[in-house]
């Protein structure tokens, strides 16, 4: 097997990467977290040179870029050896890139991660995230130490196995399930120009960053970065950097053996510009360059591909399989740092590569104090604006908001859930600034146009529909990305609720993230009818209860779907489902938009002292029929009380004194009514309650025989009280 090239092969001496589908370069970055200071925190005066100087008009000289270089490998090598688990061929092959493009390319605060109009960076290929620790640690990152390296992958580490946003910042978006990072960094441009042509002035412009990706082979076979790609495309997102790490290496050995079309025409027919780095293992000169023609061009998102050797320097191991998911092994390490001239003990980083990347800490407080300086200017100048882009920024909320969401009483017309969420989505549109969105091809039936705004295109990116077309696994992505690049942004996408199967990977990371998404989910039971078990979800709402960290909303009404939309704008670090009818239903008598924060409350009861003869619980379509069957029981005098259980996460933070209070353990006559599998529902109405729902798949028909052949109906839930 042939050794990879030494660092004392000659370089591709600046000639400009190969003609062909473009020309050529790469990428890398961080992102900020919980743990960041906000956006308005002063960088220090005076700190560094003027902000003119502080993008190097020249790179370091060739042999301490090569020591950078090096450096970023080995400590990669290095803890992916001492946690004997890993992937070191990708950071050891990205490593020129790496250094590059955040050595010299890269605007950003290392002191604050969170500095509003820093440059995002995302490493879609996250299993290679030692890349990308190595150079949050060289640029200064607090949160990446010498320590943090060492603990890689263990217990309570800053340094997990795939980057996570919300455990070490400098990371923007949590990545790992390939594929999902580049739709992410298609969001965050989206934000970027959305913002930018809202705020941005001819005299200030105070919104101007870029989004950079780091995508591999693994990446470009998944669909969803396809979707995303066409969607980057079509809207034309200029300031999207995104570097294709073509080592030709997949977990399974060569990539010939299942990957072989061309990516740069694939790409190039999807609207983008498109680059070839010949070389970029030693090619310094020819990633500079690609970057640079990348950030010419404004009218349309950049690929630059990268052609590199994985594990580059590993005398056995490079351009093989063996380097891409494993530890090189003791005897390999010894033979690359020998390969490579590296005869330094592991983890050491030379003090001449230290003292040059340190100069980032004081050019990036004093990119952000210039910054501040310029966004003092635009406050005196539009003052307005200025406000609406601060709370975007800081995430806060415009006092009494939640008076602007809808009420309704039990003479108000019956309608659709989807219908009243239409209404919510309008009026809150009116009083947050960062509420945008939009539905995959379905605008008009899940019913989520924002009726004042126009829509987000290449040319009119200040509207706020956003036009997903069918590309439901894309647009939970890359709502993602819109979340993650403002606390004040907050997306909602929409489909059809069955269809979250599509984008289910987006929404587990959502809730993985602590991502406030709003997923507005329509036709939510076998209530839509005629289209069938194809349409009609059964398992879908059980399943989405099953993800931790994730509220899933099932409103029966016109005041549960405001106070729904009032819980999803609250909980900022959770994402929120909203499960919604397609048929009308009727304004119920005891809904509150306010007892919905509870998750379960009575909404009707002609018993007292907290014991009923029987507990009927509805969610959604069915609270109706549970509230009618009650009427029907009354009036054999029964004691029947009537609970909405419309989020049961909610329902289980409460205090066990409150939910004795609607559910007393002492009750065991209780009957459920939801058109979904009924598992799960045992904790509720425990071992003599009776559960009544669709454990089998739906049918073509119109939804009110449906219900009825099914059993959902009034008599079907008396017969059952009978029968306990």
């Amino acid at each position: 097997m042939a050794a990879a090239p030494t660092p004392t092969s000659p370089a591709s001496a600046g000639a400009a990467a190969a003609s062909g589908p473009g020309s050529g370069a790469l990428l890398g970055l961080r992102r900020p977290s919980s743990r960041s200071r906000l956006a308005f925190a002063t960088g220090r005066p005076g700190a560094g040179r003027a902000a003119t100087a502080l993008l190097r008009a020249q790179p370091a000289p060739a042999e301490l870029v090569e020591q950078s270089v090096n450096a970023i490998r080995f400590l990669a090598v290095d803890a992916v050896e001492k946690a004997q688990s890993g992937h070191p061929g990708l950071p050891m092959g990205c490593a020129p890139l790496g250094h590059v493009l955040f050595d010299e390319f890269l605007r950003f605060n290392p002191k604050n991660p969170g500095w509003f109009d820093r440059d995002r960076f995302v490493l879609s290929a996250g299993h290679g995230c030692m890349l990308q620790y190595a150079l949050l640690h060289l640029a200064g990152y607090d949160s990446v130490t010498m320590d943090d390296l060492k603990s890689f992958r263990q217990w309570g580490s800053r340094t997990p196995g795939h980057p996570e946003n919300f455990e070490t910042p400098g990371v923007e978006v949590t990545t790992g399930p390939l594929g999902q990072g580049f739709a992410n960094a298609v969001g965050l441009a989206l934000a970027e120009k959305h913002l930018a042509a809202r705020f941005n002035k001819s005299d200030l412009k105070i919104v101007d960053h870029y989004t950079y990706v780091i995508l591999g082979d693994g990446c470009q076979m998944e669909g969803v970065s396809n979707e995303a790609a066409s969607l980057a495309g079509h809207w034309g997102l200029g300031k999207l950097i995104a570097f294709y790490d073509d080592n030709h290496i997949s977990i399974d050995g060569n990539t010939d053996i299942a990957f072989t079309e061309d990516v740069l025409a694939r790409y190039e027919s999807l609207g983008w510009h498109t680059i070839w780095v010949k070389n970029g293992n030693t090619g310094y000169d020819d990633i500079r360059a690609a970057i640079k023609e990348a950030k010419a061009i404004k009218d349309k998102p950049t690929l630059i591909k990268v052609t590199t050797t994985i594990g580059f320097g590993s005398p056995n191991k490079a351009n093989t399989y063996s380097v891409h998911g494993s530890a090189l092994g003791s005897k390999e390490v010894e033979a690359t740092r020998s390969n490579l001239g590296w005869l330094h003990e592991p983890f050491h980083v030379p003090d001449e590569v230290k003292r040059h990347w340190s100069h980032h800490t004081d050019e990036g407080a004093s990119l952000e104090a210039e910054w501040n300086k310029k966004f003092s200017e635009y406050e005196k100048k539009y003052p307005m604006e200025a406000a609406e882009l601060r709370s975007i920024i800081s995430g806060e909320l415009p006092s009494g908001w939640d008076n602007a969401l809808p009420t309704y009483t039990s003479e108000s017309a019956p309608d659709a859930t989807r219908n009243l969420s239409q209404q919510c989505l309008n009026a809150l549109a009116k009083v947050i600034p960062g509420l945008l969105g939009g539905s995959a091809d379905l605008a008009t039936s899940n019913m989520t146009l924002l009726k004042m705004f126009g829509d987000f295109q290449r040319d009119t990116p200040e509207e706020r529909n956003i036009r997903f077309g069918v590309r439901e696994h894309a647009m939970g992505a890359i709502s993602n990305g819109i979340f993650v690049h403002s606390p004040g942004l907050r997306p909602y996408c929409a489909t059809f609720f069955v269809f979250t199967d599509y984008m289910r990977a987006a929404i587990r990371l959502s809730a993985l993230c602590g991502s406030g998404v709003i997923f507005v989910m329509t036709h939510d039971s076998i209530g839509l009818g005629e289209d069938g078990p194809t349409h009609q979800p059964v398992e879908q709402l059980f399943s989405l209860r099953a993800m931790p960290n994730i509220l899933m909303l099932r409103p029966a009404d016109g005041n549960e779907t405001s106070g729904a939309y009032k819980i999803a704008i609250l909980n900022r670090h959770r994402p929120s489902i909203l499960a919604l009818s397609r048929q009308k239903l009727q304004q119920l008598r005891g809904t509150s938009v306010d007892a919905v924060a509870k998750g379960g409350y009575i909404i009707s009861d002609n018993s007292s002292g907290n014991k009923p003869d029987l507990i009927l619980i509805g969610t959604g379509s069915e609270l109706e029929i549970a509230e009618k069957a009650a009427g029907e029981l009354r009036k054999e005098g029964k004691a029947i009380r009537v609970v909405s259980l419309v989020c049961w996460e909610l329902f289980e933070e409460q205090p066990e004194e409150y939910k004795q209070s609607i559910l007393p353990s002492a009750v065991t006559s209780r009957i459920s009514i939801e058109a979904g599998v009924t598992l799960g529902w045992e904790k509720y109405i425990g071992q003599k309650g009776r559960a009544i729902g669709v454990d089998r798949f739906g049918s073509s028909a119109p939804a009110g025989k449906v219900y009825k052949q099914l059993g959902l109906t009034v008599q079907n839930v008396i017969a059952t009280t009978k029968a306990l």
